[in-house]
């Protein structure tokens, strides 16, 4: 018998025995456990987290990445590819994908164009019309374009991907047939001032204009019953579908938003340049949805955020100014770009499988 006061040693073993199991389970458990807590985090704020790196290490390795100049042109450049990356995010959450939208981006500004072009030859009209209908000539060319492709996918029931591939080389096409693939440099002169007047010296109208769409599509994709119902469709769409959910509605509306802002933001860069450019927006499409991933959405529906496309926007923005800026080869930016977007994909779906364990 074992004495007062000592284990008996069979009692001994097995506490051995029971500690070491535990302790290789809490061991085992704790890696998985800090592995999803760290790709919960990182997928929230690592792009924001290297939109900063970049900004700190461009200051220090060019000198005039701080400057007014470098903010006026990184700001406004990027304002092109921000306005599809907006539309691109309602359209990637639904599970879809708009390829089209750097089209019509220039199918639209060379729409409007036309219009003013002729209306200028025309006697009593004042300016202000001719770009109030200009401009609306333009919004109306690629909110039907988004239309369009809306109506296929739903109607047709055709995928997302070949509708608006399809739609990329009809606007391509319509381009050319508008002017004979030439520029339109006949338009009014307040025209130009819409797209190069830089309000108190730092904030340019393409700029603020771009501001305001970001605060509206953010409201409209966070905070409204259409935004819940958007993520609903990319998450689960037989669900939505069985709670009441109209998703043909609903995908229409979303590839509305993507035509109409790829509309202003072909009218914008009209503005700026003061011409509509038969090339204008061409691959600008890619650099919407590189965007879009960067920020944080994932390709196959249910997840993005305008805040994640802005920051993927700016991202691309200053990584091809800061390049240029430190006098390295522009080559190396789209290497930069395609590896954050492996990244981006890489996290994506290290996410998915921890959340299916």
């Amino acid at each position: 018998m074992a004495q007062l006061g000592q284990d008996d040693p069979k009692t001994e073993v097995q506490n051995v025995r029971q500690q070491a199991i535990g302790g290789h389970a809490i061991a085992a458990a704790l890696p998985k456990l800090t592995l999803g807590a760290l790709v919960e985090r990182i997928g929230d704020y690592w792009t924001l987290g290297v939109l900063i790196l970049v900004i700190i290490v461009f200051g220090f390795t060019a000198p005039d990445f701080y400057t007014q100049a470098n903010w006026l042109a990184t700001s406004v450049y990027s304002t092109e590819i921000m306005l599809l990356a907006l539309g691109q995010t309602f359209v990637i959450v639904t599970g879809g994908i708009d390829l089209s939208d750097g089209a019509v981006l220039g199918f639209s500004s060379m729409a409007g164009a036309l219009v003013m072009e002729h209306m200028l030859h025309l006697r009593g009209i004042s300016s202000v019309w001719i770009i109030v209908a200009g401009f609306a000539a333009g919004i109306a060319a690629g909110t039907t374009a988004g239309f369009v492709n809306g109506l296929l996918i739903t109607k047709l029931r055709l995928a997302p991907f070949i509708v608006t591939l399809g739609m990329l080389g009809m606007a391509g096409g319509a381009i050319d047939l508008l002017h004979g693939g030439r520029e339109i440099i006949d338009m009014p002169s307040q025209v130009s001032a819409i797209g190069n007047t830089v309000i108190g010296g730092w904030f340019p109208i393409p700029v603020l204009v771009t501001a305001f769409f970001c605060v509206v599509t953010w409201l409209l994709l966070s905070k409204t019953t259409f935004g819940r119902h958007v993520y609903a469709i990319g998450s689960n769409p037989t669900a939505a579908r069985r709670a009441g959910i109209n998703i043909d509605r609903h995908l229409i509306a979303v590839y509305v938003i993507s035509g109409f802002l790829a509309a202003v933001s072909g009218l914008l860069v009209m503005a700026r340049f003061n011409d509509a450019s038969p090339i204008a927006g061409a691959n600008d499409e890619l650099g919407a949805i590189a965007a879009v991933v960067i920020g944080g959405a994932s390709l196959f529906g249910g997840r993005g955020t305008i805040q994640g496309a802005i920051i993927g926007t700016l991202l691309i923005s200053l990584l091809d100014t800061g390049l240029v800026l430190a006098n390295v080869q522009p080559f190396w930016q789209q290497v930069a770009i395609g590896a954050i977007i492996i990244l981006a994909v890489f996290l994506d779906q290290v996410r998915l499988r921890l959340k299916e364990r």
